[in-house]
């Protein structure tokens, strides 16, 4: 996960895959450190807030 104009970066802040139009990934991948312990919660963490973001994209938060 990263900038733009980071040439490691697969995906943006927002999640969105870099060069993919209307394409976000959501699981442990986009981690840019691994943590120690199960990659599970995490994972339903960064689903969390991707759905929160593509809720407030579409209108439906404020």
């Amino acid at each position: 996960m990263g900038a733009r104009n980071d040439s490691s970066a697969v995906v943006d802040p927002r999640l969105r895959v870099i060069g993919v139009k209307r394409l976000r990934v959501v699981d442990a991948s986009i981690m840019p450190i691994i943590v120690n312990g199960h990659t599970n919660v995490p994972t339903i963490m960064i689903g969390e807030k991707l759905a929160q973001m593509v809720k407030k994209d579409w209108g439906y938060l404020e």
